[in-house]
């Protein structure tokens, strides 16, 4: 059985350099977030490694530091680079986000899983 793809946004609802949240099973919280990066999506559970079920993001859609180079915990401070979700400072160094798989496709950006 092939994975069922599910439409997260249109590309254009992403700006370039910006992250957002989904909540791609109805839970009623963000499960799943998207960093772009030009054409390129990063897509990651909405999951800290230090504590495994601790959301990221410190209000919503807020999942990059100041400087909007690295991912951040809002519960912990730790960074985590974009491109690979490797954790590059904080309490979790050496661990890593759990990236999660994404499709473009007709300017849409699905999630599969």
């Amino acid at each position: 059985m092939r994975p069922s793809p599910t439409l997260l946004c249109r590309l254009d609802e992403l700006p370039d350099g910006e992250s957002r949240g989904f909540d791609p099973l109805g839970a009623g919280q963000d499960s799943v977030f998207v960093v772009r990066r030009g054409q390129r999506l990063y897509g990651y559970r909405d999951q800290c490694p230090h504590y495994g079920d601790t959301p990221m993001a410190w209000r919503r859609h807020a999942y990059l530091d100041a400087a909007r180079d690295h991912i951040v915990c809002a519960a912990h401070g730790a960074l985590f680079r974009i491109a690979d979700g490797a954790c590059v400072r904080g309490p979790c160094l050496g661990q890593s986000l759990a990236p999660v798989r994404l499709v473009v496709e007709d300017g849409c950006v699905y999630l599969v899983q």
